[in-house]
């Protein structure tokens, strides 16, 4: 029975392990991902090991497989606390909220304001770029001022330039 658990606890390190590798490769954070697949390897080797060189029962090889799709779980809400990254957001209004615009500015986010013909009217498209962890952040200012507003977000590719990575410069100069 010990031999079960550990299948479980080695699957349960090995598939966030597995995710966060994933994702920080996605991300271009090499380095990180090498580190973090050397670390996944030894404790994939461990597992197997121990699945094949068992009994080899059903219930071993079903644990493991159940440890797989917990850990994808556990992997996947690891990285959302993490919030590694930035992120896009494209809001859509119907006014030109001058009120919502200053907050999001004076708490620190990057708004451009553009300005599109809808099919009633005037509509106003405000592009925010912000670090990840402060999504959540960034939408309750939102929905605050414009409960109605179409909010899409996606993440970056590639970026060069602007505002915020100026000032995170800045900022690395004055503590640096």
């Amino acid at each position: 029975m010990l031999e079960i658990f550990l299948i479980l606890l080695l699957q349960l390190i090995y598939v966030p392990l597995l995710t966060l590798r994933i994702i920080f490769l996605v991300r271009n954070l090499t380095a990180l991902a090498a580190i973090l697949g050397m670390a996944e390897m030894l404790v994939y080797v461990f597992g197997l090991a121990l699945v094949f060189n068992g009994s080899q029962s059903i219930l071993a090889m079903v644990v493991y497989a159940v440890g797989f799709g917990i850990g994808i779980i556990y992997g996947t809400k690891i990285e959302q606390k993490l919030a590694v990254g930035y992120i896009i957001f494209t809001v859509n209004t119907q006014t030109k909220n001058k009120e919502l615009i200053e907050t999001l500015r004076n708490n620190g986010f990057g708004v451009t304001l553009f300005v599109g013909e809808g099919r009633d009217g005037d509509r106003y498209k405000m592009e925010i770029f912000t670090k990840r962890n402060r999504e959540k952040e960034l939408i309750s200012m939102i929905e605050k001022f414009e409960p109605n507003a179409f909010i899409v977000s996606y993440e970056p590719r590639f970026f060069k330039g602007g505002y915020l990575l100026d000032r995170r410069k800045n900022q690395k100069k004055k503590t640096g």
